[in-house]
C-alpha cells in the first residue's frame, strides 16, 4: 500500500428493524470494505442506543465506529457506498487528530 495520507474516523448508526442478523451483516461488510483499503483499522460496536430524534420512524439505532488509516481518496468512496446500503440511518465520516 502506498503512502497514507490521514487517520479517519466513521460512525455509523444501523437500522434495526430488519433484525440483528442484518446489523452483523452490514457491520462485517463495512469492515471487510475498509480492511481492504486502509490500515490500522479498529472496530467499536457502541450497540443498540436511543437516538435524540425518530429517523424514518425509528427510535433506536446500532452505533458503530470505525477507525482507520487510509489514503485522501477512500473517505469519500466508503461514503458513498455507505449513502446507497439500505439499512444505514445516518453516519459521519471525519479526520482525526
Amino acid at each position: 500500500m502506498a503512502k497514507l495520507g490521514e487517520k479517519y474516523e466513521a460512525v455509523v448508526v444501523l437500522s434495526l428493524k430488519n433484525g440483528e442478523e442484518a446489523v452483523k451483516e452490514l457491520v462485517a461488510k463495512f469492515s471487510d470494505l475498509i480492511k481492504e483499503n486502509a490500515e490500522n483499522v479498529e472496530v467499536d460496536e457502541w450497540g443498540k442506543r436511543k437516538l435524540a430524534y425518530d429517523i424514518n420512524y425509528e427510535s433506536e439505532g446500532y452505533y458503530v465506529v470505525y477507525k482507520f488509516d487510509s489514503k485522501p481518496d477512500f473517505p469519500a468512496e466508503f461514503e458513498r457506498i455507505i449513502n446507497i446500503t439500505d439499512g444505514v440511518l445516518r453516519s459521519l465520516v471525519t479526520v482525526r487528530k
